[in-house]
């Protein structure tokens, strides 16, 4: 598995995963799902040759070439590695796994890749402690986790130490879970997550006020939400659950 940041052992910055424990919890939350997989980052195979023992058809896709051949060369037949950037890699057009320790500076990009996408149904990823606590909602949920909550579940399963890479980051990893709901929340996504991104950057002194200003929401309306939904007027958009933001989202859709 590969990279975090600019500035590792050359320039592609690759920080290898090297504790077995780790290696095992990433294991065992593939094993649990079904279908093909596909790994992002692979590096040196510390995970994919774990991974190829489950017998199921696993692409890896190694942006180096010569950790590439590498690989291509000490796995199976059912291991296909592919020598491509993982941000312009075509995903499979049939259901499967995502599996990544993903490289901390393409965190962001990649997360948005996934999430836009179809047919895969859960991903397995590795990535910064603080990222991996905003995905799951832990502390309070970003606006992209808010925005994507309705089809996706997001869990959060262990903090990996820095120490478990080679070279050691400057930060801790996380590792998480994202699984595609078989049933959305929500069905329309745009306004849904436009509706999102106008109370996070919406101006008031707390939910109430941010969403009475925004959608024009009956007010005494959006008291009675609140106090059905167990919601503070003075929470902060990111201390909404998911089942709040749907249900938030179906007042102000029906105002």
């Amino acid at each position: 598995m590969s990279s975090f940041s600019p500035g590792g052992p050359h320039e592609l910055g690759q920080n290898f995963l090297v504790d077995r424990k780790v290696i095992d919890s990433v294991y065992r939350s593939v094993a649990g799902t079904n279908g093909p997989i596909v790994e992002f980052a692979p590096g040196g195979g510390a995970v994919t040759r774990p991974l190829a023992r489950l017998g199921r058809p696993l692409t890896a896709i190694e942006i180096d070439r010569s950790r590439a051949e590498r690989l291509d060369g000490s796995t199976p037949e059912h291991v296909t590695v592919v020598n491509d950037d993982l941000l312009s890699y075509r995903l499979p057009l049939r259901p499967h796994v995502v599996v990544s320790n993903v490289p901390f500076h393409l965190t962001t990009p990649l997360l948005r890749r996934l999430l836009a996408a179809s047919h895969w149904h859960t991903a397995v990823l590795l990535v910064q402690w603080e990222v991996a606590r905003r995905r799951a909602g832990v502390g309070g949920a970003s606006m992209m986790t808010a925005s994507w909550w309705p089809w996706y579940e997001f869990d959060l399963h262990t903090r990996v130490p820095a120490r478990a890479f080679r070279p050691v980051p400057a930060v801790d990893g996380g590792l998480i879970t994202i699984r595609r709901r078989e049933q959305p929340m929500v069905a329309a996504r745009k306004p849904y997550q436009r509706f999102v991104r106008e109370v996070f950057t919406g101006r008031g002194r707390g939910i109430r006020d941010i969403v009475a200003r925004t959608s024009h929401v009956d007010r005494r309306k959006l008291d009675r939400w609140l106090c059905e939904n167990a919601v503070s007027p003075r929470a902060l958009p990111k201390d909404l659950t998911a089942v709040q933001w749907a249900a938030l989202w179906r007042l102000a859709r029906g105002r």
